[in-house]
């Protein structure tokens, strides 16, 4: 079992001006390392948001080449902190880019990236439109990644949705579940808390969700509420809709106790999965 540490959430509102968001970003992250965080978590788009529709290649890099993802590697060794930042756009196939996020270790080196499985492909009531398949490939590897806190599952804002990836991540040993996200407004009111509250009861783990806020290009607008979420369900910090970092103190012990308490998150049984049921015939 690990000792307790300090983790905190990066809570952003990023611009598509990549210079500019990793100079905020740093910011942030400098003032949260100060409070004493050792572990430091910046949001899905750390890099940047694009007005909708517009191609989110922009502000891509190859991986070996991008200038924000070489800062927050200088940035980790020189503070000696371990970052997971949210995402960054990474070129890939036939114009789309991958929406990666990075694991990068005190030493400044990548230790874990994944790649966001779950496209936001949605027409939201009040008239939004998302269609993130269309620019961004898919990954298709769940990641669990080793840090000195327990093992880290590696999640991004629309996988919060698909409990499944959650159930495999903590059977495979996850302790902590990260969730950077970009979470539109109403979907937010309606449903962040509830679902990260519910993903850290299921699994038995810390789940931690930095996230954009504000109104960014194209009048999109996000919904901040940075959640730090204990393995029982309690919220032990909550960023409200202001740029900054919320932190707290996390002790690894709490998830033996929860997994004690109530094993569901292990006690699978084999079943016959269900049919869609046939038309009754009319009398």
């Amino acid at each position: 079992m690990t000792a307790p540490f300090k983790l905190a959430c990066v809570q952003l509102n990023v611009s598509d001006d990549l210079t500019a968001n990793t100079a905020q970003a740093t910011g942030y992250i400098r003032a949260a390392h100060a409070a004493g965080a050792q572990f430091i978590a910046t949001p899905e788009n750390t890099g940047g948001i694009v007005a909708p529709g517009t191609d989110p290649a922009r502000l891509a890099y190859d991986e070996a080449d991008h200038p924000a993802l070489a800062a927050y590697r200088q940035l980790a060794a020189e503070l000696k902190v371990w970052l997971l930042i949210g995402s960054l756009a990474l070129k890939a196939d036939a114009g789309r880019v991958s929406n990666s996020q990075f694991l990068i270790g005190i030493d400044g080196k990548t230790v874990a990236r994944y790649d966001k499985i779950h496209m936001f492909d949605v027409a939201l009531a009040n008239g939004e439109k998302y269609r993130e398949s269309k620019f961004v490939r898919p990954g298709h590897r769940a990641v669990l990644a080793p840090t000195p806190f327990g093992p880290l599952g590696m999640t991004i804002c629309y996988d919060l949705r698909f409990a499944y990836l959650y159930r495999n991540l903590a059977q495979a040993g996850a302790r902590l579940i990260g969730v950077p996200a970009a979470f539109t407004r109403p979907t937010g009111v309606a449903h962040w808390e509830v679902l990260l509250r519910a993903r850290a009861i299921e699994t038995g783990a810390f789940v931690f969700a930095p996230a954009q806020t504000g109104i960014h290009a194209g009048n999109r607008g996000t919904y901040g509420h940075s959640l730090i979420v204990a393995p029982w369900g309690e919220v032990l910090a909550d960023g409200g809709d202001e740029p900054g970092f919320i932190i707290a103190d996390i002790d690894p012990a709490l998830v033996d106790k929860a997994r004690s308490s109530v094993p569901a998150w292990h006690a699978d049984q084999p079943f016959e999965p269900a049919a869609a049921p046939k038309s009754a015939a009319a009398e």
